[in-house]
């Protein structure tokens, strides 16, 4: 639910695009050649590539977000707490069921992570027709596959979702959410594919030549200042382990950004290294880079005027009952961070 988050920024992001550009019909497949996505992301960026509306993704939350949280039965709550058919027919509605990754339905070339459970690896999957495993000679092309199964599969968050069964040719393979990989922060990866020969895509790269935009579902780091050895229980490993791996990971990405490109915006980072605006390492900057986040804590809500949200209220990623103050750290995040000169150069008025 913490996507709604992400979707406020970019409802902004595409209010100020269409006065800038003069067109009210505009949306963000018109601006961005490439979207990608993980876990909530995929949902959003999945929407995003097919032409949707900014608005439209924020109805479908806002108004089916309990229907994708229902509660599993007791036989199964011990391995996960939602059941996934609800999900499941969400994404078919929304999507299609007979929509495949390699859709002309698409705007944008798109990406989404999973995390393949059979292999044990990191799959992102784009639907760049030039990329090797998209080759439609091949019996087990991904172009083939349902866009709403990658969806779901890159949303089956371990505790809270099944895992996805999706068959490739004559094999299957069990997916979860891509957000146990690092690649929870997909920004990285979505400029290594569009531009590594690998991927074959090969865009040149500059600061003038591409622009990263990445937006985030807020922050995460669970201070307790007063935590104590003790406190450190097998349930606490479990749980608060797997958690500092996912947010080190997704900040050392957001990092690598900065470093190798010439960030525009972005929070600060931490106290050490700032928010690394003009700190490339780079002596040509391989892109320009662009990052909207906040930190959900105390002060940074406090700070944004949010003195009456609670923590409690926008941690939980199935926080379906305060939906509404999701959205109230999604405006004040766009009201305070978002501005159009972020994308100079890119851009054509009319």
């Amino acid at each position: 639910m913490r996507g709604v988050i992400s979707l406020e920024i970019l409802a902004r992001l595409e209010r100020e695009l269409r006065r800038h550009t003069g067109r009210p019909d505009l949306v963000l497949a018109d601006a961005f050649d490439y979207i990608g996505g993980t876990s909530t992301g995929a949902i959003i960026a999945a929407g995003l590539a097919l032409g949707y509306e900014v608005e439209r993704l924020i109805d479908l939350y806002m108004t089916r977000g309990a229907e994708m949280f229902r509660k599993s039965g007791l036989r199964w709550r011990l391995r996960y707490r939602y059941q996934h058919d609800s999900l499941e027919g969400i994404l078919k509605d929304e999507i299609g069921e007979d929509t495949t990754f390699g859709s002309e339905r698409l705007r944008t070339l798109l990406l989404v992570v999973l995390r393949n459970a059979t292999t044990d690896s990191p799959w992102p999957l784009s639907n760049n027709p030039q990329a090797m495993f998209n080759d439609e000679s091949l019996p087990g092309c991904n172009l083939r596959m349902p866009l709403w199964q990658l969806v779901r599969a890159s949303t089956a968050a371990p505790m809270y979702f099944a895992p996805e069964r999706i068959h490739l040719g004559e094999e299957e393979f069990i997916f979860v959410d891509g957000g146990v990989t690092p690649f929870n922060n997909p920004a990285l990866q979505l400029f290594v594919m569009a531009t590594a020969p690998a991927f074959r895509l090969r865009w040149p790269t500059g600061a003038d030549r591409l622009l990263l935009v990445s937006v985030g579902t807020g922050n995460t780091a669970h201070a307790r200042p007063k935590l104590e050895p003790a406190d450190m229980h097998l349930l606490y490993q479990a749980t608060a382990n797997v958690r500092a791996l996912l947010l080190s990971s997704a900040v050392q990405q957001d990092l690598v950004c900065r470093l190798l490109g010439d960030c525009r915006h972005g929070p600060a980072i931490d106290l050490e290294v700032g928010d690394v605006r003009g700190g490339t390492l780079m002596k040509e900057p391989l892109f320009s880079y662009v990052r909207y986040d906040v930190e959900l804590t105390r002060p940074a809500l406090d700070a944004l005027g949010l003195g009456d949200v609670s923590l409690q209220e926008v941690l939980p990623i199935d926080a379906v009952k305060h939906v509404g103050a999701l959205q109230r750290v999604g405006r004040a995040i766009a009201e305070e961070q978002i501005d159009i000169a972020h994308m100079d150069g890119f851009l054509s008025a009319g």
